[in-house]
């Protein structure tokens, strides 16, 4: 098959001097593949660096034929017009003037070969559920589901040869999420996608995951990657117990030797001290027992390296997926105890408005289409937003977790910021706590420019649950955004064991099934 994307050699290094991958290799083909990985593992990046991004340190990235990248979070001047987005606003400019009977010569070279690009257009936007969006609308009218569908209309009207795509069902409700996986199942070029949702990469053809800065693949969608993934782990799993099993015989059998070869020189020094043998053959037999001993030791010593050296191997590849642990008793709300209190309060964005009284460690799922004024009403009810009606009363300390996670001062690193939110913390009880969230040792002085999605959420997570005073309400939007599914099940346990109540909006069903909410509310 031929290669549609190759990366050869490629090394990356942040400015302060972190590593992210060092000589890899990488050939894809047409086709639609998966990537996957930890946390930091570097899948955005890789993804930076192949899209011209960033400057790889050394290697080279070769594609064939055109390439578009949607990022994460695919902003936009909110004052540009839905055609501008799109990148066609010249170009239906041009045929206007032509339908007009104002030929111009230059408007041919605007045009090219996109003489049904309104067609194309409406099909598009159509397919992506889009279709009522008028072109002159604004931006800063479209919810952030909205502009990500956008943001990949605009990719997809390119035609490119190949598409890659970072986390492109974030923020989308379930009918947007359906769409898309329904574009990218159609897709007929070369597609990489990096994902955390399952219906997403269970639409791939291949899944390929970067673990130690070393890709592997595996075929078929996401399930069959999980299958040969644990199937794996059962295997190593079973090497690292008959490896011990091996290093206590070897062990046992080192010592065993050891004490009959002392058991022998004890027997020679008692016939040597009672005269049994003459002294020169005392001594042949002495020299002679040396050699055997050390031959014998050094037999067993190399038998037991050997299988420490096994045993090492088959613990590497057992994988060790850390967990976030949250264990904060300030954060504890006593049941019944009223926390929050809305009366009839509409967003100023939407047509939402809502009554809601929230008691004790309640845990509330807000689900709902793209554009109904979910996130509206979380701003509004922390005070960022002003209420177009209603009254809001907060009975507790609470803190909000935006879905730009953009809480953290990116110059600062992990630990000077959550120093700044809790200055009456030791350094030691700062690391302490920080460690619970995975940040331990040189991962706690990162800056917070450097951090992948996944880590920026943690350390995000962390300063909301470490500030002074700690938060008996949480207010989560999108929260498993960016975020790979072992971090999600890490995230999952972690709200599970978190005393406080919270309000949560996702449009990710699993984790809100996962979570075992008290009560779901649908906007």
């Amino acid at each position: 098959m031929r290669t549609s994307l190759s990366v050869h050699d490629l090394s990356f290094t942040w400015p302060d001097g972190s590593t992210v991958v060092t000589g890899l290799d990488l050939a894809i083909g047409p086709g639609r593949h998966g990537l996957v990985g930890l946390n930091g593992s570097g899948k955005s990046t890789l993804l930076k660096l192949v899209a011209g991004q960033l400057t790889p340190t050394t290697g080279t990235v070769t594609t064939a034929g055109t390439l578009a990248y949607l990022p994460q979070d695919p902003g936009s001047d909110p004052r540009r017009t839905i055609a501008e987005v799109l990148a066609i606003a010249d170009t239906l400019a041009a045929l206007s003037r032509m339908e007009a009977g104002d030929v111009r010569e230059s408007d041919y070279d605007v045009i090219g070969d996109d003489w049904d690009i309104a067609e194309r257009t409406a099909a598009e936007l159509g397919r992506l559920g889009l279709g009522h969006l008028e072109l002159d609308r604004t931006v800063a009218t479209l919810s952030g589901g909205e502009l990500v569908l956008l943001s990949l209309a605009a990719l997809l009207l390119r035609r490119p040869a190949v598409l890659l795509l970072d986390e492109p069902t974030n923020n989308l409700d379930g009918e947007a999420r359906a769409r898309l996986i329904e574009a990218v199942a159609g897709w007929r070029g070369t597609l990489l996608v990096v994902s955390h949702d399952r219906a997403l990469l269970n639409a791939m053809d291949d899944i390929a995951e970067l673990r130690g800065g070393e890709v592997r693949w595996y075929g078929g969608g996401f399930d069959a990657y999980e299958a040969q993934v644990a199937a794996e782990q059962e295997a190593a799993e079973r090497a690292v117990r008959a490896a011990e099993t091996d290093v206590k015989a070897q062990k046992r059998d080192l010592v065993e030797s050891q004490a009959k070869l002392a058991s022998h020189a004890r027997q020679g020094r008692a016939r040597a001290a009672r005269g049994d043998l003459p002294r020169i053959l005392v001594g042949g037999r002495k020299r002679a027992a040396q050699v055997t001993a050390g031959r014998v030791t050094g037999v067993h010593q190399e038998r037991l390296a050997g299988a420490a050296s096994r045993l090492d191997e088959a613990e590497a590849a057992v994988r060790d997926d850390r967990e976030i642990r949250v264990d904060l008793p300030d954060t504890a709300v006593p049941p019944r105890r009223e926390v929050l209190l809305l009366e009839g309060v509409r967003p100023a964005f939407g047509d939402l408005e809502l009554d809601l009284d929230v008691r004790g460690p309640e845990r509330i799922g807000l689900t709902g289409r793209n554009g109904a004024g979910k996130t509206s009403l979380l701003r509004t009810i922390t005070g960022e937003l002003a209420p177009a009606g209603g009254r809001i009363e907060m009975k507790v300390p609470w803190r909000y977790l935006p879905q730009a996670m953009d809480l953290l001062v990116p110059e600062l690193t992990v630990a000077e910021n959550i120093a700044r939110i809790a200055p009456d913390a030791s350094e030691t009880e700062r690391r302490s706590r920080l460690a619970r969230f995975l940040f331990r040792g040189r991962d706690a002085d990162q800056p917070a420019s450097t951090l992948s999605g996944g880590e920026r959420l943690r350390a995000t997570l962390a300063s909301l649950l470490l500030a002074e005073p700690a938060p008996q309400l949480l207010l989560l939007d999108e929260p498993t955004n960016n975020l790979d599914l072992p971090s999600i099940r890490h995230l999952v346990e972690a709200l599970r064991s978190y005393e406080g109540a919270f309000i949560v909006v996702s449009h990710d069903e699993r984790f809100l099934d996962d979570l075992e909410l008290t009560r779901r509310i649908q906007v």
